[in-house]
Order: C-alpha cells, then sequence, then structure tokens
C-alpha cells in the first residue's frame, strides 16, 4: 500500500498557466523519493500538493490508498499528523518569540495530541532523537546556529511521529560540513523509526545521500523516474545526463 501518491495530478493557477502537468509517482512506506529538477520544474508546487495545501486542477492526491478529501475534517486531523514537513530556510521556519519547547511541540497542541508532561517528553524525546539535549528547550532560536536551527525544525516536524516527512531543500541554507551533519541526522531518523522521506531539491548530492528512488522533472512534467543509482550512472534523457553533469563530485 502506498502511503502517499499523485495521480495524473495537474495544477495551474486562476491568473496564470497550469504548472504541474500529469505527474504520477508513489511513496511506500519507509521509502526515500527525491525530487530533482532546476528553477520552475514544479517542484514547491508538487511538495504542496502532497502537504494538502493545494488541490490539483486535475488528477488526485491519494493518502493510505484513499483520495485525499479536504474537506473531511477527521480525515485531514489524521493526515497532518502522519505527514508533517521541514522547510528550506532555518532562519524564517521558527518564531523568534518563542522558546525552542513551545515551537517544538507546536504540532502536539495544533493537534491535540498531548499535553503537559507526556508533551514535555515527546518534545524532549525528538530533540534528543536530532541530537539536541534538554538545555535546549528553554532558549529562543536567535541562540543557535543554522544547523541547529534545522535540527529544532526537524525535531518538530517528528514530535508527532509521522509517517512521512516532506524536505524542502532541507540542507540547500547551509554550509558544506553542516549539510552532511544533517543529512546523517535524517539518514538515522529513517533508520530508527522507517520514516519515509520525500525531499525536494536542486542538488543531487543531497538526493543520493538519502533517496533510493528520484523522480526528474522539468517544466513541471516528470521525464525520468528510477532508482537514484541508475539516475546517476546511466541517465536516460537529454536533461537528467545535463543535471548528472552539473554535479561537482559524488
Amino acid at each position: 500500500m502506498s502511503l502517499l501518491e499523485l495521480h495524473d495530478a495537474s495544477f495551474a493557477y486562476r491568473r496564470g498557466g497550469e504548472v504541474v502537468h500529469n505527474v504520477s509517482f508513489s511513496v511506500d512506506a519507509g521509502e526515500a523519493v527525491g525530487l530533482v529538477g532546476e528553477s520552475g520544474a514544479g517542484k514547491s508546487t508538487i511538495l504542496r500538493l502532497l502537504l494538502g495545501l493545494d488541490a490539483p486542477t486535475r488528477g488526485q492526491v491519494m493518502f493510505e490508498d484513499a483520495p485525499l478529501a479536504l474537506r473531511d475534517r477527521a480525515l485531514m486531523r489524521r493526515f497532518r499528523g502522519s505527514v508533517q514537513t521541514v522547510f528550506q530556510d532555518p532562519y524564517s521556519s521558527l518564531d523568534p518569540r518563542q522558546r525552542i519547547d513551545r515551537i517544538v511541540a507546536e504540532p502536539l497542541r495544533s493537534l491535540g495530541l498531548a499535553s503537559g508532561s507526556d508533551a514535555r517528553e515527546r518534545v524532549a524525546d525528538a530533540l534528543a532523537s536530532v541530537g539536541l539535549e534538554r538545555d535546549v528547550l528553554h532558549r529562543f532560536p536567535h541562540a543557535f546556529s543554522g544547523g541547529q536551527r534545522q535540527r529544532i525544525a526537524i525535531a518538530r516536524a517528528i514530535v508527532c511521529r509521522p509517517r512521512v516527512l516532506l524536505a524542502d531543500e532541507p540542507v540547500s541554507a547551509l554550509d558544506v560540513t553542516t549539510r552532511i551533519q544533517v543529512i546523517d541526522v535524517l539518514r538515522k531518523l529513517r533508520a530508527e523509526t522507517g520514516l519515509a522521506l520525500v525531499m525536494v531539491s536542486h542538488d543531487l548530492t543531497a538526493i543520493a545521500a538519502l533517496c533510493e528512488r528520484t523522480v526528474v522533472l522539468r517544466s513541471g512534467s516528470v521525464v525520468e523516474e528510477g532508482s537514484t543509482g541508475g539516475i546517476l550512472s546511466t541517465p536516460q534523457t537529454d536533461y537528467a545526463r545535463a543535471l548528472v553533469g552539473a554535479i561537482p563530485r559524488l
């Protein structure tokens, strides 16, 4: 059973043209799928569809093999607890006015999953899972580096124990050393929890480090899909070959 799937999904803005065209792919339990392509390829729009923030103009988003009905409150509450996201910029994704304990606990409060001592323990466990100690709980985001902030953002995403994590360029704003550390955190989480991952990136080196399968996008359409190793070693389209050829080092 697929956890999350796009089925012939297209999306068009009201005052613009269609930006996603008949895209289909699925994510199974424990699987990591990379979405790659240049700017304007439709990666972020597809991520919004998978998050249920936008509805396809045509086609469907499927969750646990059933259509995702955005107006079904009970379904969407279960969906929100099962599918969480990490954003690109660790400096803007954390509220600077709140302490870390409240930031990480936010999904538990909004979804009504835990409160009181139970919530505090789940927050501490989530932070420990990304390599942060309890002494960070009462500090503000400005006290942390970019890599630490992204770990906090990952802790916030996993605190409700989701089944799928959607990551939008999660390491692109970080320096090389910190990027490797955050990739190691995501790899460790997947190994320990069986978390499925959808990772959006223009950087095939990051995709290669985390994803078994890759979907190559161009101008809102899928131009190639297959194992990450296969696409890196023997890309089948000129566009994929150009992306692979632009990698400075694997």
